[in-house]
């Protein structure tokens, strides 16, 4: 925005699992957010959307995202998208109280497409990188606090409704 310390409040729904650095998103957040701002995430629960199949995201790959700069997202995470993006009953995302079957929304060719893409032309392809629970992803957010890497703590938290939860941070 080209503010620094500006905002009293920022909203991201259903963004922080798009960014290939989830930590440079949280810091460049904390540039613009004032010192008692706070960041409000609406992010969504793995277990109850496409993400279904695909791995919970854990720390080690959050930070060396972050350290190895990346501005794109990686072959892997893209194969790995293209390969367990599934859909319940025809549904993208659904709660705990949905029925029906899955079924798998791309073909091996789309990951083999979309890892091309990124390898040979740098192209930035818009996937979920990141996968959460709400467990998973507090865990993460107090991890990367007490290590130094975010400016932010969590300050208040919502559990699942529907297929997303939550959560609202600070640096107080």
């Amino acid at each position: 925005t080209g503010k620094t310390k500006y905002y009293d409040w920022l909203i991201a729904s259903h963004v922080i699992e798009h960014t290939p650095d989830l930590i440079g998103f949280l810091k460049d957040c904390g540039t613009i957010l004032k010192n008692d701002g706070v960041i409000s995430l609406v992010v969504p629960d793995k277990r109850y959307c496409f993400d279904h199949f695909r791995p919970i995201t854990g720390l080690s790959k959050v930070i060396d995202n972050h350290f190895q700069l990346n501005n794109i997202h990686t072959p892997g995470t893209v194969a790995e998208y293209y390969l367990n993006v599934v859909k319940k009953d025809g549904n993208i995302g659904w709660d705990a109280t949905s029925s029906g079957k899955y079924s798998f929304v791309h073909s091996l060719e789309d990951a083999l497409q979309g890892m091309t893409s990124v390898l040979d032309d740098k192209k930035f392809l818009d996937v979920h990188a990141w996968c959460f629970v709400p467990h998973s992803f507090r865990l993460i957010i107090h991890d990367l606090f007490n290590l130094g890497l975010i400016p932010f703590k969590e300050m208040d938290f919502s559990p699942t409704i529907g297929c997303e939860f939550y959560m609202t941070l600070s640096r107080n």
